[in-house]
């Protein structure tokens, strides 16, 4: 399983495809009063649920599958493109269905929580609309999927922590009957699992001693053997294997600063074979056919998203499209399955894109439709990557995204930290980007040091700076905005979630003249207690958060020093604060803390709670309350 490192998952879900000109099926419409708005797009436009996303086809090429909202909640639909019949696989009512494959042709996997808690569980439901089943009714228990087993049509692995919250052991999961057969079970102290080509668990890496280590074993006979240590600075991630089964590709940083694909060898401990390498950013996504059994690429995040390919027929493919669809990205799902039919989704920094079907061997493109027709990428505001420099020299990456139609000068700002912190920002449509600046508002989105992808030094000049070097990175990009001209001094806010919440606090607090006002989404502020309610599932990677965060024993007083809560004296801007009751990352009360602090002081702060979100509000009409508060805050302590 991969690693859970980030204290963020995404906080709006990603719309992908839209299949309104493929189905009878319409999105529901929201009925209730649309409230007014300064904007001259409709606020609700930019978050309401697509009308479908999430496309995918099954092994056989007959059926495609998506995600469409049925009662304001995202179910799955599935459509036979022979025959044209669209047919309702599930029917959520409470919770968005988070995502879902296919097993074989007629069954499809998907997973589901209840009420943002993150316990999702594993259903299984038949293509006919009979019912979906849960697989996985274990109270308290999270599940993750491991391996589809793409060539068995009853089985896929999964990772559960059913026995001890604190570990994940793999099982093979019947998604037929529910039968369950434990594959590997967790000694203790594993944080993720690998299997091989033929769905064999060879791989593993546990937490020990402070350091990360390897586990490998020659089949699943055999008992798992270390192989390898690495400190917690270091990254070693596995990839796939290679085709034979032996050996298998990685992205690390030993003996480097940016990670670099390796071919790397577990018999000799050896990194062998270069496979590529990129001067300026971490290259960490691998490109292959499962079906010729070769690697055909590599890809890599700049600016924008970029493709190496080593083979030419993949490269072919896709040049073949990008001349189809300028001035877009062009993204192939299930690419390494090399399939006759792919779906393949577009996009760009003003819009969703759309979906397509690509016959690859009549080169027929046929467009599925846009992905939110509602919204017009000529109105939309245009995402510029930018940098400048901080006040310690350091280079610091981002992107700026300036209101349509307005004068770059003396505007309204928003500096809107990404949320991890471990994570970065990239060039993509944001529909909490565009929203702002439909409101006359530049954005400005930070990669501040400690964001992934700039390599080892830059992630680490991150380490025990929240609230410090990381703060003054976000500081440093207000300044830079208003040396430029660009932002109004008097006009600057800071909004963000998770992290982003975080550094919203503490822009607040450390910086209280800078800021007129501030949103903090699901945001801790108190590093204490945030360290001390870890979901149990992270407790074998807490020598990685004390690491990068603080140990709160040996790091008491820079802790202290560096969480909002203990020093809401020196805030004065007005806050506003939103938080799912459910979280099981970032806890309640870490909003209730800063909360009742100011309160105590006769400080008026606008709190809103969801009783039935979690780490972020996913369900449709809280999203609309949580975003048409944020407008209202907004005109009254920013737009003036």
């Amino acid at each position: 399983m991969k690693k859970l490192q980030i204290l963020v998952a995404a906080l709006t879900a990603a719309v992908f495809i839209s299949i309104s000109a493929c189905s009878s099926h319409q999105p529901d419409t929201v009925q209730a009063v649309q409230p007014s708005h300064t904007g001259s797009i409709p606020l609700r436009d930019f978050f309401k649920n697509p009308v479908a996303e999430a496309f995918s086809i099954s092994p056989d090429g007959k059926k495609i599958a998506w995600l469409a909202p049925w009662k304001n909640r995202l179910n799955i639909f599935v459509k036979d493109l022979s025959s044209g019949k669209t047919t309702r696989v599930t029917s959520s009512t409470k919770r968005d269905i988070y995502g879902y494959f296919w097993v074989g042709n007629e069954r499809i996997v998907f997973g589901q929580d209840s009420g943002g808690d993150e316990n999702v569980h594993t259903f299984s439901a038949a293509i006919d609309g009979s019912g979906a089943t849960d697989l996985t009714p274990f109270e308290n228990t999270r599940t993750n999927l491991l391996d589809e087993l793409e060539n068995d049509d009853e089985h896929i692995l999964i990772v559960m922590n059913r026995d001890d919250p604190r570990l994940f052991d793999v099982y093979r999961l019947n998604v037929v009957s529910g039968e369950l057969e434990l594959e590997a079970r967790n000694p203790g102290d594993v944080n993720e699992w690998r299997t091989d080509h033929d769905g064999k668990v060879r791989l593993a890496i546990a937490s020990r001693n402070g350091q990360n280590e390897i586990l490998y074993r020659n089949n699943d006979s055999e008992i798992f053997r270390p192989i390898m240590d690495v400190d917690l600075r270091t990254q070693f991630s596995p990839l796939i294997f290679d085709f034979d089964n032996r050996k298998f590709y990685v992205s690390t940083n030993i003996d480097r600063d940016k990670q670099a694909i390796y071919l790397f060898n577990p018999e000799t401990k050896k990194l062998e074979q270069l496979i590529f390498e990129h001067p300026d950013v971490d290259v960490e996504r691998l490109l292959y056919s499962k079906k010729r059994k070769i690697i055909t690429g590599a890809g890599f995040f700049t600016d924008k998203h970029h493709y190496v390919f080593f083979d030419d027929d993949r490269e072919k493919v896709q040049n073949d499209l990008e001349k189809l669809l300028p001035g877009y990205e062009v993204v192939i799902t299930a690419a390494d399955r090399e399939e006759d039919k792919y779906i393949v989704r577009t996009y760009s920094d003003r819009t969703l894109g759309a979906g397509y079907i690509y016959d690859v061997n009549n080169k027929k493109l046929t467009k599925i439709t846009d992905v939110s027709p509602w919204l017009d990428e000529a109105q939309m505001a245009e995402m510029k990557p930018v940098s400048f420099i901080s006040r310690d020299g350091l280079t610091i990456h981002g992107y700026l995204t300036l209101p349509k139609n307005r004068k770059p000068g003396n505007l309204p700002v928003v500096i809107n930290p990404h949320g991890g912190p471990w994570l970065r920002d990239y060039w993509e449509f944001n529909p909490e980007t565009q929203f702002l600046a439909n409101l006359g508002i530049a954005v400005m989105q930070v990669n501040f040091r400690g964001s992934t992808g700039y390599g080892r030094e830059f992630m680490e000049k991150g380490f025990k700076q929240w609230g410090r070097n990381m703060q003054n990175d976000l500081t440093d990009a207000a300044h830079w905005l208003m040396d430029l001209g660009i932002a109004d001094p008097d006009r600057i806010a800071i909004y963000g979630g998770s992290y982003g919440g975080y550094a919203t606090l503490a822009g607040l607090t450390f910086t209280p003249d800078l800021y007129a006002c501030g949103i903090d989404y699901v945001g801790p502020s108190n590093l204490f207690t945030l360290l001390e309610t870890l979901p149990p599932y992270w407790e074998n990677e807490k020598q990685d958060f004390y690491l990068k965060i603080g140990d709160p024993v040996r790091d008491y007083k820079m802790l202290r020093k560096v969480s909002p809560v203990f020093h809401a004296d020196k805030i004065k801007a007005p806050l506003f604060v939103a938080q799912g009751a459910n979280d099981p990352r970032v806890k309640k009360a870490e909003s209730d803390q800063i909360v009742t602090a100011l309160r105590n002081r006769g400080v008026a702060v606008e709190y809103m709670v969801k009783d039935n979100e979690g780490h972020g509000f996913h369900n449709q009409e809280n999203r609309f309350d949580f975003y048409e508060a944020m407008e209202k805050f907004l005109n009254k302590h920013l737009l003036r």
